[in-house]
């Protein structure tokens, strides 16, 4: 009789181990196919407000119905559309003649972008007192050799100043045969002035005898957030999101190439892996038991950009963001290291009871925590409105920010992994109540803007002493220096450097060239090399 017993529950042991590898498989599957679709080349990067994005988007919404999930964007759609203020752009009504001969844009004058616009401004002969001249020899001679000038806050400072003394229009032009490299710079963000300020590339000041017409517009594109509901008829609701967008061809000059020519960065970690993970809990959530909490699915858009979609959803949410119990972030889960197994879990201060759930002990992962509430993603417009959030991410790689980033990369079965220890995650707080919201240390995020670059791709699992190298940029001043992947940085001139913090607060003393001593451990060697910025 215990013989047979024994049979009985080995042979249910080996249905249920069989039935698990074909639940595995079948989840394997479509995460491939979703990871595939997304990083695919006809989305061309899902760039924000482009065709692909809205392959991408179409694709999602696509799988949020057939999940049965209720639309809960804007007018009863999965999609809520928000704007991206995309640089400036110079009008076709920008003109200029001198002497009665028209002037050739970009080759006879250009405006500068905090140029104010004008209409048919004419000055003839005795008008002299009006315009304000400003040559740019003398000043870059007399700066050649100093690291921290800045040309063109210098123009923009003298600019400043003909405004404030009345002058009608701003003329820079350049008598030196210093070769100046200024050009229309549509992503200055520099205030507008009230006064025409333009570029004459004739090197010398022009006749009096002038008509001037300056337009520069504000150029605009839309992204999309898709967002679906999974309503429980509770009072409170758990967000679950991951942006989708990436970078297109590199148009916003957040790549990490420099080649020739430009490329599609397809960004299959980052973030499809994430989005893939997303639609593949709102299916098991639709199914599951969990009933405690309503769940909303965000898919978000412009996020590479600068969280636009995350920040746009948290001030025109169509959920009441008083009822929101947690968000949970997941941005670049698919490349799982399968050596080391670290998954950094962020936002874990934010509540005191994620120390509760997320055991540091966990018998597959190394679970690296981060307190932080502020970081690269789109947690951190959630966590800025007092909400706890939660964030998920497998660590950076060489690809990041590269055409390289593509499907054939990802750890599917890693990637899998992540998404079952979330599960456990989302059914421990089924079992409480609604969380409480802790403020924690806000540090610099990756996309803080320095005045300089290093040109390196800091790794966030790194849990020694400095900030360990996981990526190169080429032709950047730390590739320049002979920095390598794999060196931990220890010191930046006189700072010392323990984590990402101290780095970024080194970092954003320098800048455009300064030269520095940078101090590291290559392997057992200790190393210093000489940086420029």
């Amino acid at each position: 009789m215990r013989y047979i017993l024994l049979l009985s529950i080995l042979f249910t042991q080996g249905i249920c181990a069989q039935e698990k590898k074909v639940a595995d498989n079948n989840s394997i599957v479509e995460l491939k196919k979703t990871i595939n679709y997304l990083a695919d080349d006809k989305l061309e990067g899902r760039r924000t407000g482009t065709a692909g994005e809205k392959l991408a988007y179409e694709f999602i919404q696509d799988q949020f119905h057939k999940t049965g999930l209720t639309p809960l964007g804007t007018n009863k759609t999965y999609i809520q559309e928000f704007e991206v203020k995309d640089g400036k752009e110079i009008k076709k009504e920008t003109a200029l003649s001198v002497q009665g001969q028209v002037a050739e844009l970009n080759t006879d004058y250009f405006p500068m972008p905090y140029s104010g616009n004008v209409k048919d401004l004419k000055f003839s002969d005795g008008s002299d007192h009006a315009i304000s001249y400003y040559d740019l020899k003398n000043i870059i001679e007399e700066n050649k050799t100093n690291p921290h000038f800045d040309l063109k806050e210098n123009m923009y400072t003298a600019a400043k100043k003909a405004q404030d003394d009345n002058k009608s229009i701003f003329v820079i032009y350049n008598s030196s045969t210093e070769i100046d490299d200024l050009a229309f710079d549509a992503k200055d963000k520099a205030d507008r002035l009230k006064i025409p300020v333009i570029y004459y590339l004739k090197q010398t000041k022009f006749t009096t005898d002038i008509s001037i017409n300056i337009d520069i517009s504000e150029q605009q594109r839309f992204g999309h957030n898709v967002i679906a509901f999974l309503d429980n008829k509770s009072a409170s609701t758990i967000i679950i999101g991951a942006h989708y967008d990436h970078l297109g061809y590199g148009e916003d000059h957040n790549s990490l190439y420099a080649g020739k020519p430009l490329m599609i960065h397809n960004g299959a970690d980052d973030n499809a892996s994430g989005v893939a993970a997303m639609i593949a809990l709102s299916k098991w959530l639709k199914t599951s038991n969990l009933k405690k909490y309503n769940f909303a699915f965000i898919a978000f858009s412009g996020e590479e950009l600068g969280l636009y979609g995350s920040k746009y959803f948290v001030d025109h949410s169509p959920i009441d963001l008083k009822t929101i119990n947690y968000m949970l972030n997941m941005d670049m889960v698919g490349r799982l290291n399968d050596s080391t197994h670290v998954l950094t879990v962020g936002g874990y201060g934010t509540s005191p009871t994620w120390g509760e759930i997320v055991k540091t002990n966990d018998p597959f992962f190394k679970i690296k925590t981060d307190s932080s509430g502020v970081g690269p993603s789109d947690y951190t417009s959630f966590y800025k409105k007092d909400i706890p959030v939660i964030f998920f991410f497998t660590g950076s790689h060489s690809d990041y920010h590269k055409p390289t980033d593509d499907a054939n990369k990802i750890n599917y079965s890693g990637e899998l992994a992540v998404i079952n220890y979330i599960k456990n995650i989302i059914a421990t707080t089924d079992q409480k109540e609604k969380l409480a919201f802790t403020k924690t240390r806000e540090v610099a995020t990756v996309r803080t803007s320095f005045k300089v670059t290093l040109g390196i791709m800091p790794d966030y699992a790194f849990d020694g002493n400095g900030l360990r190298v996981d990526g190169v940029s080429d032709n950047r001043p730390a590739q320049k220096a002979g920095v390598k992947e794999g060196d931990v940085i220890y010191q930046l001139g006189q700072y010392s450097i323990t984590d990402i913090q101290t780095y970024m607060q080194a970092l954003n003393k320098f800048n455009k060239g300064d030269a520095t001593k940078v101090k590291l451990k290559r392997g057992k060697d200790d190393m210093q090399l000489d940086v420029v910025f």
